[in-house]
């Protein structure tokens, strides 16, 4: 029979000390040892000492407990102490699920993460595929620093080691989960769109209840104000009792002279209970329309009360069970033990602490401090590392005994000019060595520098020729004689010019990593909208029409290296007058037409007889210039520029002394130091692969050949239709 190491788990609630010891045999969780320690008084009333009773109840269970020294122990705190939220994270590689939670917890967590003990846990049921979590949720379980030393305080006073910290909603899911909806949880399947019925667990509490409602794959929880103290304190104010005799007529209502008053007593509390509940299923059920609730399990103490499980079940309409036996937990001789047997619906916490602990449970994220289990790690180890660095030394000691022995025997005068001859070579041959490595690093260098000299000469050529080709092919007007016009005489509005305020460029591996599903459809866009400003197609057929928008959604774009070169840019021939021509209209019409029919005239590298640089007219298509983009379609925006008419000395002349010019009576030909103008500002890209001279030469003079051969054979047909 396999078993394991055994563990506690422990919870120090406000009446008791409970405490559960299982281990694992065959697979199945076996309870060994129990223990409930009732304090003197509740820990919440005014007159208890919390500290003192918790230490003693603690030091009381190690005396009848010695294994708690050296099992595993797991401890459970309030839900209120910590924070349990749940998110879904996009579809994206488990890998990367860490850095998503760390986002999400700087989020979620109204603390400066580093004052905060938190972990996180993917939820069972979650899809993941090839190392891809598609659909998924994660929970994130997080505590202050100060919160969680303060929890482990009384146990760090007996000496007792914690390895695990669990919030109490977390232990009673992984009870739940694990006893009731395991066979569910074992098909590992989630269908978030038909999800099984929720069960929710009521855990009603000294001070306060917690709520989880649960699937098995996925948590909703919510703590209510209401606990078994309420009930206690109804009884105080309306029967007028001291607490403890208000809290042992609650417990033996049966027995009391008058069960019924004691009952009508307790009804406000009773319908409060009922209210909160449904508040919190209904809660529930707005969040996540398609929850149907299938059962309402009922644990703690307190529902030992009698006929509270069918005062809530009544009142909600929903089947309650109460938790009085533990399906999957084994281990007769304790489970059968009277105060085990009374106490059932308490330990449910302690269990699902033991299955955490046991590796049985869902969730087995834990709020102990990072820097706790790191110091113990280096205490685990020392003994390890002490026994090996004593070994080293032995065996070094050992070796140096052996060697000192063996060089003892030897003498030093015998070998003394054999070692000096020897290392004389040595230094010969050094220096002729080292003076070769420095010959041969020169040898390197002279060979690179003269591949470079004469190297290609066409590389060192390519970035002239793109900035020429895209300098030529950014509209702009030739004025006469090189004037530029004043705006007198050519307003703003009416220059079609296109100025270029920056360029920039991007090297791609592969040029598909550019050409994004944005980036295909604002190209597909850009180019009907300018075949519509151009008339490209104004007396097109439809199939024209149809054919071209095919060729659209069939370009795949461009493949292989290059680089995208980005232009930012602005126009000022933004008049309203200039139908058709403005804003982007008049980028497409005049600078989208250039970049895709203009040419350039470059130097082929020869010369002619007389000694003139031969000059080769090429497209920008044939340099490799493609797919040429308005990246943004803006609108233009008024702004005011410098006027180059302006000038201060006429300004300061006519001003008068201390004061400024009358608006309404300006001198005769004053020019204002501004002119408002409307202004386009755009961003454009082309893409370029890089082709030399030689291979465009090489293509130009393929093309001729073919036109040629082509020309001939039409001829050849020609001619042999005539003679037949």
């Amino acid at each position: 029979m396999a078993s394991s190491q055994s563990v506690w788990g422990i919870e120090v609630g406000q009446t008791a000390l409970k405490a559960l010891q299982c281990k694992v045999e065959d697979g199945r969780p076996v309870a060994t040892a129990f223990d409930y320690i009732e304090y003197p008084k509740i820990l919440s009333q005014p007159e208890a000492v919390a500290e003192d009773l918790v230490h003693d109840a603690l030091q009381q269970f190690l005396d009848r407990n010695e294994s708690a020294y050296s099992d595993k122990i797991c401890i459970s705190v309030p839900g209120q102490s910590g924070l349990a939220k749940f998110f879904k994270p996009p579809p994206v590689e488990v890998k990367k699920i860490s850095d998503i939670v760390r986002y999400e917890a700087k989020q979620q967590i109204p603390f400066d993460l580093a004052d905060v003990i938190w972990d996180y846990q993917m939820m069972p049921g979650s899809m993941v595929e090839e190392g891809y979590a598609l659909e998924s949720e994660v929970g994130l379980f997080a505590m202050k620093r100060e919160q969680a030393y303060r929890q482990l305080d009384p146990f760090n006073k007996v000496d007792m080691e914690v390895s695990v910290v669990q919030m109490s909603p977390v232990a009673l899911y992984n009870m739940l989960a694990f006893d009731r909806l395991q066979e569910r949880l074992d098909e590992d399947l989630f269908n978030a769109d038909d999800p099984p019925p929720s069960t929710v667990l009521l855990s009603i509490g000294t001070d306060s209840s917690d709520v989880i409602n649960t699937t098995g794959f996925r948590i909703w929880q919510r703590i209510m104000p209401i606990g078994g103290n309420h009930f206690t304190r109804q009884l105080t104010k309306d029967l007028k009792l001291t607490f403890s005799k208000a809290e042992h007529l609650k417990r033996n209502a049966r027995e009391a002279t008058d069960p019924k008053l004691i009952f009508q007593t307790m009804r406000p509390v009773f319908n409060d209970l009922v209210t909160e509940v449904q508040r919190s299923i209904g809660f529930f059920r707005s969040i996540d329309k398609k929850a149907e609730i299938g059962e309402l399990v009922v644990t703690g103490n307190t529902v030992k009360m009698p006929g509270l499980a069918s005062y809530i079940g009544k009142n909600l309409g929903v089947e309650v069970h109460t938790l009085d036996h533990f399906n999957r937990l084994d281990g007769q001789d304790i489970l059968e033990v009277p105060t085990f047997r009374d106490n059932t619906p308490t330990f449910a916490v302690s269990y699902g602490l033991c299955l955490q602990a046991l590796g049985l449970a869902q969730i087995q994220t834990s709020l102990v401090p990072r820097e706790i289990l790191t110091q113990r790690l280096i205490r685990a180890k020392k003994p390890w590392t002490l026994a090996g660095l004593t070994a080293l030394m032995v065996a070094m000691s050992t070796h140096y005994a052996f060697v000192e022995r063996s060089w003892s025997t030897t003498r030093d005068d015998l070998w003394k000019s054999s070692i000096a001859q020897v290392d004389s070579m040595k230094s010969y041959a050094d220096g002729h060595n080292t003076k070769d490595g420095e010959l041969a690093s020169k040898l390197t260098y002279l060979n690179s520098l003269g591949e470079e000299v004469s190297g290609n000469a066409e590389r060192r050529l390519k970035w002239l020729e793109i900035i020429k080709a895209i300098n030529a092919a950014v509209p702009r007007t030739n004025y006469p004689d090189g004037k530029v016009p004043t705006p007198k005489e050519l307003p703003y509005s009416q220059r079609k010019d296109i100025h270029v305020t920056s360029a920039d460029t991007k090297h791609y591996e592969d040029l598909s990593d550019w050409w994004s599903d944005k980036v295909k459809a604002r190209y597909a866009e850009e180019l009907r909208s300018w075949a519509k400003v151009t008339g490209k197609f104004r007396d097109a057929t439809p199939e024209e029409r149809e054919a071209f928008d095919a060729e659209i959604a069939e370009d795949t774009g461009p493949t292989g290296a290059g680089w995208v070169v980005e232009l930012r840019c602005y126009h000022y021939y933004n008049d309203p007058n200039n139908r058709g021509e403005i804003e982007s209209d008049h980028v497409r019409k005049y600078m989208t037409t250039s970049f895709k029919n203009s040419t350039v005239d470059l130097p082929t590298g020869q010369k002619d007889a007389n000694g003139q640089e031969i000059l080769e007219t090429f497209t920008l298509e044939e340099l490799g210039v493609s797919y040429p983009l308005l990246l943004d379609d803006n609108r233009a925006q008024p702004t005011q520029i410098p006027n180059p008419d302006y000038d201060p000395a006429t300004m300061a002349a006519e001003s008068p002394v201390g004061g400024a010019l009358d608006p309404g009576n300006l001198p005769e030909g004053f020019e204002p130091p501004m002119l408002p103008v409307s202004k386009l500002e755009f961003v454009y890209q082309i893409v370029w692969q890089e082709k030399t001279m030689a291979e465009r030469l090489e293509k130009k003079e393929a093309d001729r050949l073919a036109a040629e051969e082509a020309a001939e054979a039409e001829a050849q047909a020609e001619n042999d239709a005539a003679s037949s």
